[in-house]
This record gives structure tokens, sequence and C-alpha cells, in this order.
């Protein structure tokens, strides 16, 4: 019998357990995770931190989940090592797990943000539910807030300051948000969004420190530009540090996450990773690349779980992600890879669409859609194609795209 073991139980973990199951009913399926309830949807822990819905929903899985599936789960339970050598895990209570075959999970924790007082009451970071249940609680009763840090992540927190009536200061190191994907005309609209909602956008500042009153609680930012901005609540989303400590007497191959190939098999027989700090060899690419969007998440699970259970022939991970935003009047949506182009083109259409297109070799590896997301299905088909057609952006930019207005494919 196949023992699998599975440390963290997002949805890659959670999906990688499923699929073992399926693929191989009579194994011992264990899955550790250091957090205190089961798998829950990260999407919708933004809503709740909003105020817009309760508890309920966002839970996906209870215990009954695994006990009905004989997966042994082990809920608060912290690794602190692996002798790959040996094929154990060992924990924090001094528990060693065996293992034949291992997938690592554990993606990532928020950083934080390297000046004084930044780990001040009234400082959040937006990564788990128990974060989301400490900003809905903070918010409510916050009148003024700083937000932190220019990408995906820290717009949720404008989002929770317009629906919990918080007047917001977005401070940003550059001169405008997600400056590496988006053109200043397709900011400008997210700029948009963001005032309509009461949160302010204040480019090239940052936080240089957060001052506290003599409870210990935030009071105020000190931007980068010398400015201060009062805040009672601060949201800070500068990135993530992937959870990857307890494997510091490991050969396991890291290059800012765990690298993995297609099949998300790391380096070492026996030991995969999958979801958030993957560093995986993208077929569409032909390189390595990262993703941390939950359908990725997903089906990175899926292929690892699939490929743990095969015998012989392994499955590739093949997927266009995408990441999409509903907080404003506005949709937007991202998908591919769009800081990754060696070309861009893009276009306007009204005061809330706009359109930009990420080439690289003169394939389309990613996009971003504002206003109009009618367009996703057909770059991403173009994307799995692979086909060259930069030199036709100009059908791409169309309102509505037509794909037989393109030239026939030539050989590549």
């Amino acid at each position: 019998m196949t023992e699998y073991v599975i440390i963290g139980d997002g949805i890659s973990g959670s999906s990688a357990a499923e699929t073992l199951r399926e693929e191989d009913p009579e194994s011992s399926i264990t899955v550790i995770t250091d957090e205190g309830e089961p798998l829950y949807n990260r999407i919708l822990i933004k809503e709740h931190a909003k105020g817009k819905l309760p508890e309920a929903p966002i839970s996906i899985h209870d215990e009954d989940w695994y006990d009905e599936r004989n997966i042994d789960l082990s809920l608060n339970t912290h690794v602190t090592t692996i002798d790959t050598d040996e094929k154990v895990v060992r924990t924090h209570e001094k528990d060693d797990v065996p293992y034949d075959k291992l997938l690592i999970a554990t993606g990532g924790t928020p950083t934080q943000l390297p000046v004084e007082n930044s780990d001040a009451e009234g400082v959040h970071h937006f990564w788990t539910f128990q974060d989301a249940r400490k900003i809905r609680e903070s918010a409510e009763a916050a009148d003024d807030a700083v937000i932190v840090g220019a990408g995906l992540l820290g717009i949720d927190f404008a989002a929770v300051c317009g629906s919990q009536g918080v007047d917001g200061k977005f401070l940003m190191r550059g001169d405008r948000w997600w400056r590496y994907a988006l053109s200043a005309d397709g900011a400008e609209i997210m700029h948009d969004g963001m005032r309509s909602v009461g949160v302010e956008p204040i480019f090239d500042s940052g936080v240089s420190e957060f001052e506290v009153d003599d409870d210990g609680r935030v009071e105020a930012a000190i931007g980068g530009d010398g400015n201060r901005y009062p805040c009672d609540f601060a949201g800070v989303a500068i990135g993530l540090t992937f959870n990857t400590e307890f494997l510091h007497d490991t050969d396991i191959e890291q290059d800012n996450g765990i690298v993995v190939d297609e099949y998300m098999q790391t380096n070492l027989e026996d030991v995969y990773a999958a979801g958030d700090l993957t560093q995986f060899y993208d077929v569409l690419l032909g390189e390595q690349a990262q993703n941390g969007s939950w359908g990725s998440a997903k089906e990175q699970g899926r292929v690892a779980g699939i490929n743990m259970a095969a015998d012989n022939e392994a499955e590739p991970f093949e997927w266009v992600s995408s990441y999409s935003i509903t907080h404003f009047d506005f949709p937007f949506l991202s998908f591919g890879h769009p800081t990754l182009g060696d070309e861009h083109a893009e276009r306007r259409y009204s005061d809330t669409e706009w359109r930009r297109i990420a080439f690289k070799d003169g394939k389309v590896v990613g996009g971003v859609l504002i206003g109009d997301l009618s367009a996703q299905s057909k770059l991403k088909q173009l994307m799995r194609q692979q086909r060259i057609v930069a030199d036709q952006a100009e059908v791409l930019l169309e309102k509505r795209v037509d794909l037989d207005e393109l030239a026939p494919s030539q050989d590549q």
C-alpha cells in the first residue's frame, strides 16, 4: 500500500488528496496543515472582510469530508524538517510521518513591511480566513485607512475600505497600480475605481514607518514622500514569503520557490510540489514560471496527484491562468503571464474599457482586460495554440475578436 503525505491543505493540497483517493483507492493519504480549519475558499474571504458574506459559505470542506474519503487530516501541525533519504516528515510534536511519495503545497505567508512598527495593532495582512475575520472587525471600527502595496492583493484592501465606509489612502512606490502589467492608460481606470469607493491612490510614496499610540496601535503612516497619513487601520500587501523553511536540510532545488518540472516533480524522486510556491516549467512559455491564481493551484494539485499515483505515463501541467477583480462598477481580468511580454498591444474603448495583450516571440503569453471581458476565451485559445500573431495585433484589438480574420498559421 502506497503512503502519500501532503503538506498543506490549501486548494492545491486538497485537490491532490482528492485525486489520489480516486486514482489509488487502497492507498494511505495524510494531509498535514498548520492551519486550524480545513480547506476554505481564499477567493471569498475578501467578501467576508467586506462585510458582504457570513462565514458558512466560505468553508469548502469540513473534517467529515476527509473522514468519508479515509484521508488522515492533521490540523494545527507544524512540519519542522523532512528527511528525504529516510522518507520521513517530522513535526513540531516530534512525530515522524513516513511517506512513499510526498507533495509540498505549503504556499506562502504575506511579507512583512521592513519598517518600524509594521507589526503594530491595526496593521493587517490578507491571506487566511483568520486574517479576514480580524480585518472585518478592525475596518468596521475604523475611520481612516492606509493601504500599502501596488499589486493584485492590495486592491482587496481598497474594496474592504469602500464596503466598510473607511476613507483610504493607497500608498504606492511607483507611478501607478500594478505597473508591471498596466500602462498608465489602463491603470488610470483602476485608479478611478479606487476613488469611486473612497480610496485615493498616492503615487511615488510607499511607507517609511508607522506611528503608534501609547497602547501600541497604529495611528499614522509616514509615506516615502515624507507626508503623514493618519490611520486607525492599515493593510499591507507587498508579496509572499514562501513557506519553505522546513526544507533547509534537503537537496530540493529552490529559486524563489520550489523548482518543479511540467509534471510537478522536484529534482528529487518521489517529491512533488504544487501551488503558489512552485517555479514550474510552463509548457506554453517553454520556460520556468510562477502563478498564484486559485485555478492554477487547483489544477497543479490535480496534476501532481495524477502523476504521484501513475506508474508510467505522466500528465503535464498545461494551464492558462486568470485572476479577476469585481470590486468596482466594471470587471477586471488578467490572464496568462502579462508581465513577461517582450512587446505589447493595447487599446482603450471607453472610460471603463481597455485591453492589453502581451506577446513573447510573437505569441500571446498573457494580457489584461478591463470593462469588457468577452475576448478572454479567444485570447486564451491563441495562447494555448502558441500561434505567432503579434504582427496581427490589430485583429486582436477589435472590440469583438474574430479569429477567422487572422491569417492562416505558417509553419513555425
